[in-house]
């Protein structure tokens, strides 16, 4: 007999415990929360599904969000004396930042610009219109200075896709990848959701995190469904980043 029924199960039922290693909760630095209420509804919406533990990454992109370790400390300290305030005690955030890979990289590499992850990683981006000039370059150096490069959403530089031998390139680099929760659905389009998949499948995903800027992304998680063997992959990464980062 053929069974056409295939049972789903909801993502958010797997995060109770989960530590968010990419989101933009903090205030008022970048284009996620713009003000400590809309961090605080945040954090009560993450808290629904069982999230208490974030490394914030908010953007550090010159020219856009020219944040420094200066400008993010003074956001997460905010945010922290908001959630004393408010005696939410049993939520921990720590400090950090996505860094995009440009042309100025290498001078905030040099400069102690950056705001690495806690045990030595860094999350980086790309742009989403073409290949970083100098990516290779930049890796190289992150890794002189004892860093492990984190690349963040992989699934979603649309460019890559057309070369798929490159993710096999930068994996041999020493490059780790985080992909994005609602890359597992539509969210992004089909050829991210086929893609991040693809991905998991060969085992070339490392970490996962939510990339959260809005309650809107919080509300397209909840109501993310996957197949058994999806979630099975998909377990793994979960536990992997919560040991990596609690």
């Amino acid at each position: 007999m053929v069974h056409w029924f295939h049972k789903k199960k909801f993502l958010t039922d797997y995060l109770e415990g989960f530590v968010d290693i990419h989101n933009h909760i903090l205030p008022g630095i970048d284009d996620g929360a713009k003000t400590v209420e809309e961090s605080m509804a945040l954090i009560k919406a993450f808290e629904e599904f069982g999230i208490r533990h974030f490394i914030a990454t908010p953007h550090i992109l010159p020219g856009l969000y020219a944040n420094t370790p200066q400008t993010i400390r003074a956001a997460h300290q905010e945010l922290m004396e908001a959630l004393l305030e408010h005696r939410q005690t049993d939520v921990s955030i720590l400090p950090a930042a996505e860094h995009m890979i440009d042309d100025t990289f290498e001078d905030l590499l040099n400069q102690d610009g950056i705001m690495p992850l806690k045990g030595g990683y860094i999350l980086v981006e790309m742009s989403y219109l073409q290949p970083s000039l100098g990516f290779d370059e930049a890796i190289i150096q992150i890794t002189k200075k004892g860093l492990t490069p984190i690349l963040a959403h992989p699934e979603r530089y649309l460019y890559l896709h057309q070369t798929p031998a490159k993710y096999k390139e930068y994996r041999q680099k020493g490059i780790l990848f985080q992909v994005n929760m609602l890359s597992l659905g539509p969210y992004y389009g089909k050829d991210v959701q086929k893609k991040a998949h693809q991905l998991m499948e060969q085992g070339m995903i490392d970490f996962i995190g939510t990339d959260t800027h809005s309650l809107g992304h919080l509300s397209a998680i909840k109501q993310l469904q996957l197949k058994e063997k999806e979630a099975d992959r998909l377990l793994p990464l979960i536990q992997n980043t919560i040991s990596t980062f609690y």
